[in-house]
């Protein structure tokens, strides 16, 4: 069963930076995608951005430009650099799997493995 443990979130004011770390370990090879969702209160569970083994990358439009996913394949570890926050970014943010080859989607359904969530709370 593959796991996956989140690190890097807490509280930051508008226009700070944080960066989210992803660590997957268990029966996992070298090609699959990870990314992150992000859940606010009342809302749906939204993509935030996600990449693939060989280094392709997706972002949400209202993330694009402002993050940054990284990952180290050797580590199977992945990263979301933050910056620029807003108020609107406050959510649980979740790590995620999924088993793809190459193609970056972007819906959570499609996700085989999820971590546990970690908080970010951006005040204004």
């Amino acid at each position: 069963q593959v796991q996956l443990v989140e690190s890097g979130g807490g509280l930051v004011q508008a226009g700070g930076s944080l960066r989210l770390s992803c660590a997957a370990s268990g029966p996992t090879s070298s090609i699959y995608v990870m990314g992150w969702f992000r859940q606010a209160p009342g809302k749906e569970r939204e993509f935030v951005a996600a990449m693939n083994w060989s280094g392709g990358a997706r972002y949400s439009d209202s993330v694009k430009g402002r993050f940054t996913i990284s990952r180290e394949n050797a580590r199977n570890t992945v990263f979301l650099r933050m910056n620029s926050l807003k108020p609107e970014d406050t959510a649980v943010y979740f790590c995620a799997l999924d088993r793809s080859i190459a193609t970056i989607l972007t819906t959570s359904g499609e996700y085989d493995y999820w971590g546990q969530g970690t908080q970010v709370t951006v005040s204004s």
